[in-house]
């Protein structure tokens, strides 16, 4: 289509959105974040608690730490060849995270739907800061942030990572950390630079407030923790910082949420409908005329 003959996006004023938002509020679905280090077993808790959701008549979406098709063979690709420092390390798991927020994670959440990430951006933050980058500007690179409804933190220690993932597979360069550690050897390199990422994690738990799971407890007893949470929890509106990006996002999408795009669609529905009966109509008098 001619881009002249293209219908502009018609985004509705801030306030707008704003109340637009708001009046969602009730009916968006809820994210839950799983984090930890690697071995802490929260991607068994993750699928545990969405067939419990299931059963229990939720609509539940997954959203998985880099798997961004946009962004991910990019990743792939550079870390293949050893060639992320530090900050593009960041940069790149950062824009992954963006997109999936803004085309997996968002839409789910206005459509009603519960969300379990499996890692989130405290997954990024550890790692980075892990790294050496400093807190503040992570924050910032992940900006408009979106805090999870809640964010269930899986403590294991380093041996108990370095034990529990070495058990299955030789870690690769970067999940080992030696881009930072200067170690030849990734099991060594991994024992370091898990500590330090456990470190970071342990630190942001306090700070946010994450629900800590003791995963060096029986599977079972960890997945009762987290039921009895999330029937006890109470509601809680998004935090202003949410509100923002989500707003972000409803900008970006050139409609009022949805609410736009229906009308438009009607419009253009009964546009169409019309301009058929109308072609119909004419062909129907042409034919009689013959």
């Amino acid at each position: 289509m001619p881009k002249a003959l293209r219908a502009a996006p018609v985004t509705l004023p801030r306030p707008r959105l704003r109340t637009l938002l708001r009046a969602q509020e009730k009916r968006r679905g809820l994210l839950i974040a799983f984090e930890g280090p690697d071995g802490a077993g929260k991607t068994t808790q993750r699928k545990l608690f969405k067939t419990w959701l299931q059963s229990e008549g939720h609509e539940v979406v997954t959203s998985k730490w880099n798997s961004s098709p946009l962004i991910k063979p990019l990743i792939k690709a550079r870390k293949k060849v050893h060639a992320l420092g530090p900050e593009e390390f960041c940069l790149l798991h950062a824009a992954d995270f963006r997109h999936r927020l803004h085309t997996e994670i968002l839409p789910a959440l206005w459509q009603g739907r519960m969300v379990l990430a499996d890692r989130f951006l405290f997954t990024g933050l550890a790692r980075d800061a892990a790294r050496g980058l400093d807190l503040d500007w992570l924050l910032h690179v992940y900006s408009p942030l979106v805090w999870p409804d809640v964010v269930f933190y899986f403590s294991v220690s380093p041996d108990t990572s370095t034990r529990r993932v070495v058990s299955t597979r030789t870690p690769k360069f970067y999940e080992a950390g030696q881009d930072v550690t200067g170690e030849g050897d990734a099991v060594t390199s991994y024992r370091q630079f898990i500590a330090r990422v456990i470190r970071e994690y342990d630190a942001l738990a306090l700070i946010f407030q994450f629900v800590t799971i003791d995963a060096e407890r029986p599977i079972y007893e960890q997945h009762r923790r987290i039921r009895e949470f999330f029937q006890s929890a109470r509601r809680r509106a998004w935090a202003e910082w949410n509100v923002e990006a989500v707003l972000e996002w409803l900008a970006e999408r050139g409609e009022g949420a949805g609410t736009g795009a229906r009308a438009r669609t009607r419009t253009g529905t009964r546009t169409r409908t019309r301009a058929r009966t109308k072609t119909k109509t004419s062909k129907d008098e042409a034919g009689r005329g013959g």
